[in-house]
């Protein structure tokens, strides 16, 4: 089954500063859904309202048509278990090889024995093109783009339904960031799964993506096909995709 996700007027504040109001994106299941926006824009927020690290305000979020503030513990706590993440810095525990790292999940909540979790780490490792020699190594020894991919490995070792990326390509030179789009792309087409792209980054916005939305002023300003948003006549839109200082949007305090 290949999950859907449903954001109906989702709002999140600090104190009094509004990072959310009324927030809503039908996310196509089985599809890459591209999240555009600046830095400080709340596209991260987003994410952790829907992870639920982060409460709501208010709203409703539906997965498969449930809403997940409705649900017993047990019940979202399944629902969750869908889900996987590539973190931002990969967040990879240096006090533990590439191969734990990537079976961390079976390893510790799944009961899974050491060498099958260990044979497991290598397969997902190979998906995203690293041999089995990087399997006891340390993440400190490996370069930023091997990390990346290390965590890569770790999001889809539970053959999650629905991945989520935030920002994917940060920090890495243009060539590597082409890599992960590539990556991308390819689980994918192999996994079926649902994901979702948070980024800046338009080379890889509109490598990956199959619809994207336009994270502004606490909404969606804008929800299509790469396509649509190519040809958009929207000024704020069209600003922050050419990647001009001059335009309607200003640089966020």
């Amino acid at each position: 089954m290949v999950t859907s996700i449903e954001l109906r007027n989702i709002n999140k504040s600090f104190g009094r500063k509004v990072i959310l109001r009324d927030a809503s994106l039908t996310l196509v299941p089985g599809k890459t859904q591209v999240i555009l926006g600046q830095s400080g824009s709340g596209k991260s927020v987003l994410l952790k309202c829907i992870l639920g690290l982060l409460p709501m305000d208010k709203g409703e979020i539906l997965v498969n048509g449930k809403s997940l503030s409705k649900l017993k513990a047990s019940e979202r706590e399944a629902l969750l278990g869908k889900f996987s993440m590539l973190f931002q810095a990969g967040a990879l525990f240096d006090s533990l090889s590439v191969w734990q790292n990537v079976a961390f999940v079976p390893l510790n909540h799944g009961g899974m024995d050491a060498a099958a979790a260990r044979r497991l780490a290598i397969s997902k490792l190979e998906m995203v093109g690293l041999g089995a020699e990087v399997a006891d190594q340390n993440p400190a020894e490996l370069s930023g783009g091997m990390r990346k991919r290390v965590a890569l490995a770790r999001a889809i070792c539970t053959d999650p339904e629905v991945i989520f990326y935030d920002e994917p390509t940060t920090g890495l030179d243009p060539v590597t960031s082409d890599v992960i789009s590539n990556l991308i792309n390819k689980l994918q087409d192999e996994l079926k799964c649902t994901s979702v792209v948070i980024t800046h980054d338009m080379a890889c916005a509109f490598k990956v993506a199959d619809r994207m939305a336009f994270l502004y002023d606490g909404h969606f300003l804008a929800e299509g096909s790469p396509e649509d948003f190519r040809t958009s006549k929207n000024a704020h839109l069209q600003q922050f995709i050419a990647g001009r200082a001059e335009g309607p949007i200003k640089v966020l305090a």
